[in-house]
């Protein structure tokens, strides 16, 4: 096999580097499947990868990129042959292992899941990881017995690629969602997307100092942590359930146990990257057949393996919109 282009962080964790070469077979970790990617996507781990950030990357050189798409050119389990169309995201790809930014993946069996009917490679990246994390959080939802006529559903970081798809979704289930975002040119995309009410961060955020707060949420999925977590939690009708995917805003939760105790509320904590196979699997079901939605053009846009530092340096701006697929292919 001749060799292939990949992104690669070198340096040390005070001065990374990043560039595309050109790297053989030989080079990647060891595994029991050899994917040919397609697509990749950009997240903020990546991002973070990029910059030999201590929690995603363990040494260097290092390939980022937490998802990946493509065709199976050679496997060493009986679970797949050459040419099977397969998905990689979570577990180890990108984070600390090579992931996905790279013509070709060899992996781990156990990490690969078969695409399902309804999806391909693009439209599967589309998801990524951000997607299965925003329907781990509706799943929570719809498990703990919140159905839509309880009440409106919070999402926070709207416009980002685990809040917009979060949107999308729980519309289409129809519940009634109230989009907040920092983004307030964003708003008739949000709306487009299923949103019936856009609102402002200052829409959860409450420095009073209070252990609850009046009731205004039936549920939540929160992709920032910190102050607004803290907010909706303290916010959240009785028995409601808030998701909770992410720390952006900040890893402190300045709450008491009165939401927990007094109303009942359940925090759910959702981790994409050791999810177990089996609900693993239902999710990617879910996402290929009655939980498919599509975003629209404007929120998702592409770029090849060389224009990828631009890009990272937008998204740790936070001034991406929806989701980045990586062109492998």
């Amino acid at each position: 096999m001749q060799d292939f282009p990949a992104m690669i962080v070198r340096g040390d964790a005070k001065n990374p580097t990043m560039a595309v070469e050109r790297l053989s077979l030989d080079a990647l970790p060891a595994g029991d499947v050899v994917v040919e990617v397609e697509w990749s996507s950009l997240n903020y781990k990546d991002a973070l990868a990029t910059r030999a950030h201590p929690g995603v990357v363990r040494s260097l050189p290092h390939v980022p990129g937490i998802d990946a798409a493509g065709r199976v050119v050679h496997s060493d389990s009986g679970e797949y042959k050459a040419g099977d169309a397969v998905i990689v995201t979570g577990h180890g790809l990108g984070a600390p292992s090579w992931g996905g930014w790279s013509r070709y993946i060899r992996v781990p069996a156990e990490w690969v899941v078969a695409m399902p009917e309804g999806l391909d490679a693009r439209r599967a990246m589309i998801f990524g990881t951000a997607g299965f994390t925003a329907a781990q959080c509706v799943a929570a939802i719809d498990k703990h017995g919140i159905l839509p006529d309880a009440g409106d559903v919070v999402v926070t970081g709207a416009t980002g690629g685990v809040g917009s798809i979060a949107v999308a979704l729980l519309a289409k289930l129809g519940y009634r969602v109230v989009a907040v975002t920092g983004k307030p040119d964003q708003a008739e995309a949000l709306r487009a997307l299923g949103a019936a009410e856009v609102v402002g961060r200052e829409a959860v955020h409450d420095e009073s100092g209070a252990s609850l707060l009046k009731s205004r949420w039936a549920a939540a999925v929160d992709t920032v942590g910190g102050e607004p977590l803290a907010t909706i939690v303290r916010a959240t009708q009785h028995r409601g359930c808030v998701a909770c995917c992410g720390l952006v805003a900040g890893e402190d939760l300045p709450l008491t146990v009165h939401p927990f105790i007094l109303r009942g509320v359940t925090l759910a904590g959702i981790d994409s990257a050791k999810c177990p196979r089996g609900p693993r699997l239902d999710i990617w079901d879910r996402l290929a057949g009655p939980w498919r939605v599509d975003l629209p053009a404007s929120m998702v846009a592409e770029c090849g393996l060389e224009e990828l530092p631009k890009r990272v340096e937008t998204i740790l701006e936070g001034e991406v919109v929806g989701r980045t697929l990586v062109r492998l292919g």
